[in-house]
């Protein structure tokens, strides 16, 4: 239960006012709060890679709206015109930070695909029966050395990036690549060499910084996990903190071994913050990124460190999920923090433990000093097995997402195709599920909604994988503002 205070920083705008604002999205993450209505489709990534099922990946159009007859149903589905793309992480074309670009609609979907280097970009005028516009072919991806593309935000100048996690051949290095407001690749958005590793990324305009994260080199990961890569070093432990105007990395942070395989970032909301956290898979920890003039006296106080002459970042491990023995492994199980989010009021963090098979919810009031407010097990190798409506999950808590006003949490179960097969490879023939909790903000608690099921096993072409959510109005780990 929490007792925390709402942080004093979430709507105030010192610097950029928003008195003129066209473009779209909310003006601030309170108006966010306050002015959005409940979601009623949730878009759905649906994947057949990796399962016996010949057809291609798709977009789900899930219907959440409670007072729907279709309500918890896959009400439509954009299909790919390719098998084997292995649709992953999607973005927006327009998202908040493009406040003041007059005519510009959160309007399109931009869709990457992590194995075939497609990307495709659906229309989604009309939420419930979205289109295919237009497609990206490899080739055009690979004329800028880069393939397997993962994160995509939108920038505020109409812009879209696209973080790449490998070069033209599926090797290291990765970087990012430009796409202009007419979904044409505008080329490679950083100097090449900047970075060697690559994955996820959240920026701060307001602050003129970007941080990044870093998996492993596609030909690493695509086959699924082997511990000796960690032995050899190939997978990343380290986030680099970007110039975001001059597209120059200014400073990289070691995490160490604590801090092995460092994927999702996200900043907190405010466009004031210099806080944001990123989740070390591997290790199973949660860092708390900031900069060090900013937090420096809370970290002081909590762990008597002192910041590094000319470091003006700094990351702290401030979550350790411990790994637990299990009869079926030869080594103990992390909890391999695949995914977290932050509330759109930055009171709260929420992430999954995918192989144990929990959800947690923390306070960070104190953004150095995340509390345990409250965890849910549905899955996963040691979580809750009773099934949910009867249908035995299959799989641990992955993708989260979280309604606009913080009160409803949803999560997917597939990870990525090799590694599901790995760890949880009755996935594959079952297929993925939606899950959801209610999420009670002002105690500090949440439980699973026993109602609210969506069986992506059971699909007339065949059980799919689900992997991440988007609302049509921006969501918690999508939208920035400046």
């Amino acid at each position: 239960m929490s007792d925390a205070q709402q942080p004093d920083d979430t709507t105030a705008h010192t610097e950029h006012e928003h008195h003129d604002t066209e473009g779209p999205g909310y003006a601030t993450p309170q108006a966010a709060i306050e002015e959005s209505e409940p979601e009623e489709v949730a878009y759905v990534m649906g994947l057949y890679v990796g399962t016996d099922v010949d057809a291609p990946d798709f977009l789900g159009v899930v219907d959440v709206d409670p007072d729907s007859d279709t309500y918890t149903e896959i009400v439509d589905r954009v299909e790919m015109p390719n098998r084997g793309d292995e649709l992953h992480h999607f973005g927006w074309n327009a998202c908040s930070s493009s406040c003041h670009m007059d005519g510009l609609e959160r309007r399109h979907l931009v869709i990457p695909g992590q194995r075939s280097s497609r990307i495709h970009v659906v229309d989604t005028k009309d939420r419930r029966n979205p289109e295919l516009e237009s497609v990206i072919e490899p080739e055009e991806v690979f004329e800028h050395d880069l393939s397997a593309p993962h994160t995509t935000h939108c920038i505020p100048d109409g812009q879209i990036l696209i973080s790449m996690l490998g070069d033209a051949d599926g090797d290291l290095p990765g970087g990012f690549l430009a796409l202009d407001e007419n979904f044409e690749v505008d080329g490679r958005w950083e100097p090449p060499g900047e970075i060697e590793m690559n994955y996820d990324y959240w920026y701060q305009p307001r602050h003129n910084v970007m941080v990044s994260s870093e998996w492993a080199a596609p030909k690493t990961y695509y086959p699924g996990f082997d511990f000796e890569d960690v032995e050899a070093g190939n997978y990343g432990q380290r986030l680099h903190v970007w110039d975001w105007e001059n597209k120059t990395v200014e400073q990289t942070i070691d995490l160490g071994e604590e801090g092995l395989i460092p994927l999702e970032v996200r900043f907190l909301h405010s466009p004031e913050a210099t806080h944001g956290y990123v989740g070390a898979a591997l290790s199973s920890n949660v860092f708390h990124f900031h900069e060090a003039s900013e937090a420096r006296s809370a970290s002081e106080q909590s762990s008597g460190d002192k910041p590094r002459d000319g470091d003006e970042w700094r990351a702290e491990s401030v979550i350790d999920v411990e790994a637990r023995e299990h009869d079926g492994w030869d080594m103990p199980v992390p909890g391999l923090v695949t995914d977290l989010l932050v509330s759109m009021d930055d009171r709260y963090l929420f992430f999954s433990n995918w192989l144990h098979g929990d959800v947690r919810m923390y306070d960070i009031s104190d953004p150095a000093n995340p509390r345990l407010a409250d965890r849910i097990w549905a899955g996963g190798h040691f979580g809750d097995p009773a099934p949910v409506q009867d249908r035995e999950l299959a799989g641990g808590p992955q993708m989260l997402q979280l309604s606009l006003d913080g009160e409803r949490l949803y999560w997917t179960t597939s990870l990525f195709s090799s590694w599901d097969n790995q760890f949880y490879p009755e996935e594959a023939e079952r297929g993925s599920v939606m899950l959801k909790a209610d999420v009670d903000p002002r105690n500090g608690s949440m439980s699973l909604d026993e109602e609210f099921l969506v069986d992506f096993g059971d699909l007339p072409g065949g059980p799919a994988r689900a992997h991440e959510i988007r609302w049509p109005d921006g969501d918690c780990t999508s939208d920035v503002w400046q």
